[in-house]
């Protein structure tokens, strides 16, 4: 009898392990069991399950007035339209597609509904017929079932698993529901729930239900028959839909606190919330045991490497390593699926696919919805969004129903799992799981109604805590924070008492504040009279409005606060100013675009011009919203920066902001970073995505040097560190128009930064000359430039000397190199260095010649300018150089322009390598005996000329005398008629010196008025009235210069039509 007892008990201890075992792994697989007997069932192949949501405009896409590119025809159907090439569409299909973007209404309790019967509109509980009760089906049949949401930040995810206010997405009414169902189940059954909630940031997990954060984060581990769990999870028995909703509360909460803590965008991070749910049918002896998973993946975009390819430490981020290493299992199974040979499934690569495995190919009926941007300039993300939920559908997975017999257990599965808890710590076990800290009872476990009891017991402090916290809501004025994430939004509370509190870091303050920048005594709050003041602590910072203050402030009801770098807060004021306002207006974007006006960043300042239809441009639109959206980001990094001490300064600069293309044409914009070592004045220049990729690295050794770890690294793994290189600093056009009419170029040109400011003056010349580099004279200077069609032109492009370069007025040890290219040629010629000069010498000269002028080079000479590039040098960096592997030269050394007839000769020549040169030569040869003849041929006609005039001014003298022919001696020689035709009264070289003026003056006034379009109104209302009057000055003098070139044109052709007249009328 004792024995019997004995091994009663043991059996009993045994299934409560077994059922405390089930209730804390994250994924697992049960055998089923049948009279005692282990048995494997059939599984069940099933291919993951996709659906595409397409979501509204947001604000900041219709304040960049995007268009839509996405168009769904049918519920199964999805097409994306290339903006840049509409003609080009790709079609998708899918399980599911829901379009969300538009045709739809609130109704009165803020639920979006279709606005009328005929719109495509798919709401909330739409997803939710589809995809939620997919997932509980499944896991009322006793599958493991798992719902993925995938797509960029902002796209819409967090609104499709999470919702927002009225609006509950799948998670919440998955929960809700399965309790509803619950509640209606009669018989002798019992339903056992219960609720872990992680995230995964940066390859380390955090229990988000866990008051204690364990350094490192929780551990996965391997079980041969259960497969990967997370070792020391919180598992929370619940009996009601009330219970998750304050679970899921509070770990939203502890997520926002980590987030501003590790300064961590949530949407960097992964959050899986399990729901465990057991069936235990007592009449039968059988359970039925699922494991509901609900999936918020990070930001996609954070998996993508183009952009950032030119980053020697692109690789080095573990943020991108989770979704990188999901985007290769899913295609490994993938081409699995289609029949092709795959050798290894990377699971086990991160965190991430470690613990989705079961999800991706194993033992689970899996779906994933792919959250898409409509508008135009997410289509990148959107495609790559698309082609990854193409591949996700392609697996198969193999689920089984999970089935086991009470009390029959195999001993040998309840040895495994005792043992894997005697080897794990007692952190393993959840708290609410434990009456006391302690050593697991060896007893026996507690049942799942003593289970249940303890866990109401421990939320009796969170329920105190909440009904507190909504008291003093409704009582004190208090700050709300504000989040990118909208989900993360309004989460954290923090009340201003009367009297006067601290906030900062210090546990001492009142108002214990994290972030970065945040100081440990940062800002005073005093709520005296009906007023609160804020005042800032020394140089600490803080943000109102948009708008730095340093002295006490006072602050009205729905005021925008920023402390620190990009800590936001709205402050909610006193119950009496309070209203029934949409405090949701007040978003991330809000504070961000308010702060950029603030600091005079705006639409207009970065060059957005009207188009004549009365909207800016659409490429400066989305530049202004790249700035907007790195503000914050750049602002993080220089208080990582400074509290890492790395002496280093970020600033946001918009490339091509002022500059054009050799045509005048604005060349496209994109916002770069340009980080200064303060101590040593090193320059860098980093794209956006090589500085969104610098900032993950950034984040991990900060977030190593704030556990107290060692943040000293290697300087070249240091993603503050990068050698020094050559430098843009501007580019100065000079306009080629003259050369087209064999006319001299010598000016001084501007060289514009990427502000549009003066860089430096550069003077140069383009000087048209004969093979021999002789300069022309302005006897050469031709009507029309047709004169030069066939013919050979020579050319020299000097530059003179640089004036007031900047940027060596800033820097001792720095240098200069100014670089251009000309038509056809692919090569970039740059001049040699010249370091510590502010006004250096270059005198550098290169002739170019083109040997038969095209029509086309004509047209390029006319229409198009030579863009200077100017470089700066750092000591150290490796100077530029003229790499010209495909250039050709002439007999005399001349670089060749305009060789396309010659190109497309050699190209289509069937000779031998060797035979090229000698035909090259043979070439050249012929092109210059053709010259020859040419200005012999013009010498003749010369004389023709000369002749004809002759003998009509003769026979007009001597009407009546006999007409004698002048004698062979008197017939100017054919070798002398260039001299002649000097030396007559050539009304053609005197409109031709009048044309040369007139170019050069356009030539000033074109500078001038490239020089206009850079000139902004300032902000300051104040300094509004002298810009005016300044601008109006410029724009008199501009119409002045045009009027007197254009009446100086006139005056001169008047002059010359006059004096020609006068010479027929009363000849010589």
């Amino acid at each position: 009898m004792g024995n019997e007892c004995e091994v009663g008990r043991e059996k009993k201890q045994d299934t409560c392990l077994q059922s405390t075992v089930l209730s804390t792994l994250f994924f697992y697989q049960i055998n089923t069991t049948r009279a005692g007997k282990m048995t494997t069932p059939l599984p069940s192949t099933d291919g993951v399950r996709v659906a595409v949501r397409v979501r509204p405009f947001s604000q900041r896409e219709k304040n960049s007035g995007s268009k839509c590119v996405i168009s769904m025809h049918s519920g199964t159907t999805t097409t994306i339209q290339d903006p840049k090439n509409p003609e080009h569409r790709k079609t998708f299909t899918f399980d599911l597609a829901y379009w969300s973007h538009d045709g739809f209404q609130k109704d009165q309790d803020g639920v979006f509904i279709s606005a009328d019967p005929s719109s495509q509109f798919a709401s909330q509980t739409d997803v939710f017929h589809d995809l939620g009760r997919g997932v509980l089906d499944s896991a009322w049949q006793g599958y493991n079932t798992t719902l993925l949401a995938y797509g960029q930040t902002g796209s819409g995810k967090s609104y499709s698993m999470v919702g927002f206010g009225a609006n509950k997405g799948i998670i919440p009414k998955v929960c809700e529901e399965l309790f509803q169902a619950i509640e209606k189940r009669e018989g002798n059954e019992e339903y056992q729930v219960t609720f872990s909630m992680l995230e995964i940031y940066n390859e380390q997990i955090r229990d988000l239900l866990s008051r204690t954060k364990k350094p490192g984060g929780l551990k996965v581990r391997e079980d041969q028959q259960l497969g990967f769990y997370v070792d020391g999870l919180k598992s929370v028995p619940c009996e009601n839909y009330a219970q998750i909703e304050r679970l899921m509360e509070q770990g939203t909460k502890v997520r926002t606190t980590a987030s501003t803590n590790m300064n961590a965008s949530s949407s960097r991070s992964h959050m899986v919330i399990t729901i465990q749910f057991k069936q235990v049918f007592l009449d039968r002896r059988l359970t039925k045991q699922s494991s509901i998973n609900l999936v918020n993946l990070a930001g996609s975009e954070r998996q993508k490497s183009s952009g950032s390819e030119g980053d020697r430490l692109r690789e080095g981020s573990r943020v991108n390593l989770s979704l990188t290493n999901l985007g290769n299992v899913i295609s490994a199974l993938a081409d699995t699926a289609m029949g092709k040979r795959v050798l290894h499934v990377p699971y086990r690569d991160s965190v991430l696919t470690k613990l989705l495995q079961p999800a991706l190919g194993g033992n689970s009926r899996t779906a994933l919805i792919a959250a898409i941007s409509p508008a135009d300039l997410c289509y990148e993300e959107t495609l790559s969004t698309l082609r990854y939920a193409e591949r996700a559908k392609k697996i198969q997975n193999k689920a089984v129903v999970n089935t086991s017999m009470l009390m029959r257990e195999s001993k040998a599965e309840n040895s495994k799992a005792l043992l894997a808890h005697r080897n794990s710590r007692t952190a393993e076990w959840p708290h609410c799981l434990l009456a006391e800290q302690g050593p697991r009872p060896q007893t026996g476990q507690p049942t799942w109604a003593r289970r249940l009891q303890q866990a109401r017991e421990e939320w009796q402090q969170p329920y105190l805590a909440i009904a507190q916290e909504r008291q003093m809501t409704e009582t004190f004025p208090h700050l709300l924070n504000v989040n990118e994430d909208p989900q993360l939004t309004g989460v954290l509370k923090f009340f201003i008492q009367t009297g006067s509190c601290d906030a900062g870091r210090a546990p001492s303050n009142a108002i214990l504040l994290q972030g970065l920048g945040i100081s440990d005594k940062h800002a005073s709050f005093t709520n005296l009279d009906g007023t609160v003041m804020v005042t800032p602590h020394g140089k600490c910072k803080v943000v109102v409005n948009g708008v730095p203050i340093m002295t006490k402030t006072k602050l009205q009801h729905l005021d925008r606060l920023i402390l620190g770098s990009n800590s936001a807060y709205l402050y909610i004021g006193f119950p009496s100013e309070r209203g029934s306002e949409d405090l949701s207006r007040f978003d991330y974007d809000f504070f961000q675009l308010e702060r950029a006006a603030a600091e005079g960043v705006s639409v207009d300042k970065l060059g957005a011009a009207g188009r004549g239809d009365g909207n800016a441009d659409a490429s400066v639109l989305a530049v202004f919203q790249d700035f907007v959206k790195l503000m914050p980001l750049v602002a993080e990094a220089n208080q990582m920066g400074e509290e890492l001490e790395k002496e280093l300064r970020m600033e946001l600069k918009v490339k091509n902001l002022a500059s054009s293309d050799s045509r005048g044409y604005e060349l496209q914009k994109e916002v770069t970073v340009k980080v200064t070592h303060q101590r040593t004045h090193e320059v860098w220049i980093w794209s956006k995505a090589k500085f969104i990729n610098r900032k993950f690295l950034m984040e991990e050794l900060y977030q190593r040097f704030l556990e107290g770890e060692d943040s000293h690294v290697a300087q070249e793994d240091d993603p503050f560190w990068d050698p020094v290189e050559a430098v843009h600093l501007g580019s100065a056009h000079v306009w080629l128009q003259p050369l087209a009419y064999c006319m001299k170029l010598e000016e001084q040109v501007e060289f514009l930064n990427c502000d549009g400011m003066e860089e430096a003056m550069l003077h140069v010349h383009v000087t048209p000359c004969s093979p021999g580099g002789q300069a022309h004279g302005d006897e050469d200077v031709v009507m029309d430039p047709l004169e030069l069609l066939g013919k050979r032109m020579d050319f020299q492009i000097g530059l003179v000397r640089c004036l007031g370069i900047k940027w060596l007025k800033e820097g001792a040890e720095r240098g200069i190199q100014m670089g251009y290219r000309i038509y056809d040629l692919s090569s970039t010629f740059y001049t040699k260095p010249v370091w510590k000069t502010v006004n250096p010498q270059i005198e550098e000269t290169v002739q170019f010649t083109a040997l038969n002028a095209s029509q086309e080079f004509l047209n390029y000479l006319q229409t198009n300018a030579l863009i200077v590039e100017l470089w700066g040098l750092q000591e150290g960096c490796a100077q530029l150089n003229s790499s010209q592997p495909d250039v050709m030269v002439t007999s005399e050394g001349h670089i060749m322009v305009d060789t396309k007839k010659i190109s497309t000769m050699m190209d289509t020549s069937q000779t031998t390598s060797n035979q090229i040169p000698e035909l090259y030569m043979k070439l050249l040869k012929l092109e210059q005996e053709t010259e020859l003849l040419r200005n012999v041929n013009r010498a003749l006609r010369e004389e023709n000329v000369l002749l004809k005039r002759s003998l009509e001014k003769a026979a007009s003298a001597e009407p009546d005398a006999l007409k004698v022919p002048p004698t062979p001696a008197q017939l100017p020689a054919a070798g002398d008629s260039p001299h002649v035709s000097a030396q007559r009264p050539g009304s053609d070289r005197e409109l031709a010196m009048a044309l040369k003026v007139f170019y050069q003056s356009m030539n000033a006034a074109r500078g001038q008025f490239l020089r206009l379009r850079h000139y902004k109104p300032p902000d300051d209302d104040g300094l509004l009235r002298p810009f005016v009057h300044q601008q109006s000055q410029r724009l008199k003098d501009f119409g002045e210069l045009l009027e007197s070139s254009l009446w100086r044109l006139k005056s001169d052709v008047a002059r010359i039509v006059r004096e020609k007249r006068a010479g027929l009328l009363h000849p010589g």
